[in-house]
């Protein structure tokens, strides 16, 4: 998770970051935020009534706020995060007028399999999949899609092979979608170092540990990757709540193992994911953002994701933020998710 390890993630998990390739320019206002520390919020908004609907092979639960005419925005977190990410950048663009949807991802929050039988599987064809269902379920033909992490592969999944649901879409740290053949290729010492969690998952007795100690586990976590966060007790508890849904380190070990090729996916996405191996280009508008204390990607200028881009593309580097940055930045997050709005009008 240093300078080295940083930068190899990026490959790891794709071409990583982001970049610089449209004409227009952030709206001053938010680009002045951004230039100054925006790291104002620790995580103390939290979302009220928690909706419920069945979409595929799952029974979501997701918050939504705003009006319900407004345009539709789906913000989708990452590991070990929740929904509360994104909960004071959800109340922002609903104030502007957004209807925001906010879904707890499979083996999160309230999120549960309709059957017992179902595979309890994390990779990212199915991960994604979810999304366009349950933007099926809500009859949401097409949403500004914005996510980190996990979130933001499952963003760049849903932009790059169904583009006509996805008006813009606001993605930190840029390109993430997975090849597992180039998942094979060892790194350096110190990058192998910065997936220690990787390797420990892979093991039996990584299982055991994460199974039994995923509290403690995550709030490491946190720490590593958000230096500068100062969050507290309450704020890692508020989150903490959604790992206790039963499936929930079924999914988490499922994903890491699956992208080492440790263990197989399900073969009805097969299609899907040859696709994602090819690297496929994004063609839709997109904003996409850097933390400059990201504890595991490193700051960029924007220019591997625009590599992959084929569409107007913006990239900003937010001062103070680590790899949390919806939460941590959510007023510069929330700026990014309308600039992306304004880019495809």
């Amino acid at each position: 998770m240093k300078n080295s390890t940083q930068y190899s993630r990026r490959s790891f998990l794709s071409l990583a970051a982001l970049t610089f390739a449209a004409t227009q320019i952030f709206p001053a206002k938010a680009m002045a935020d951004s230039k100054r520390n925006p790291v104002a919020d620790h995580g103390t908004y939290t979302f009220g009534e928690i909706k419920q609907i069945e979409a595929g092979v799952l029974n979501v639960g997701y918050a939504e706020t705003g009006p319900a005419t407004g345009q539709p925005v789906i913000l989708l977190h990452g590991w070990p995060y929740d929904i509360h990410s994104y909960a004071k950048s959800a109340e922002l663009l609903a104030n502007a007028g957004y209807r925001v949807i906010v879904p707890h991802l499979r083996g999160h929050g309230t999120t549960r399999f309709l059957s017992d039988k179902t595979f309890r599987n994390g990779q990212q064809a199915a991960v994604a999949m979810d999304i366009i269902a349950l933007m099926d379920a809500l009859k949401i033909k097409k949403a500004v899609i914005g996510g980190f992490d996990w979130g933001a592969r499952t963003a760049n999944i849903i932009a790059a092979l169904w583009p006509e649901r996805v008006k813009a879409m606001v993605s930190v740290n840029g390109y993430l979608i997975n090849n597992l053949e180039r998942n094979q290729q060892p790194l350096s010492p110190a990058a192998e170092w910065g997936w220690w969690y990787q390797y420990y998952f892979a093991t039996d007795r990584g299982q055991k540990g994460y199974t039994a100690n995923w509290y403690d586990f995550n709030k490491l976590i946190w720490k590593n990757i958000s230096p500068k966060w100062a969050f507290d007790d309450a704020v890692y508890n508020r989150s903490a709540e959604s790992f206790k849904n039963p499936d929930y380190a079924a999914i988490v070990i499922h994903n890491y193992r699956w992208r080492l090729s440790l263990e197989p996916g399900e073969k009805q996405y097969d299609e899907i994911e040859q696709k994602l191996f090819a690297g496929p280009t994004i063609s839709v508008p997109t904003v996409t953002l850097d933390g400059d204390s990201d504890g595991v990607v490193p700051a960029g200028d924007g220019s591997a994701f625009a590599r992959k881009s084929t569409g107007k593309h913006i990239h900003h580097v937010v001062r103070g933020a680590g790899h949390n940055l919806p939460q941590e930045a959510p007023k510069a997050f929330a700026d990014a998710i309308i600039e992306a709005d304004n880019l495809a009008k």
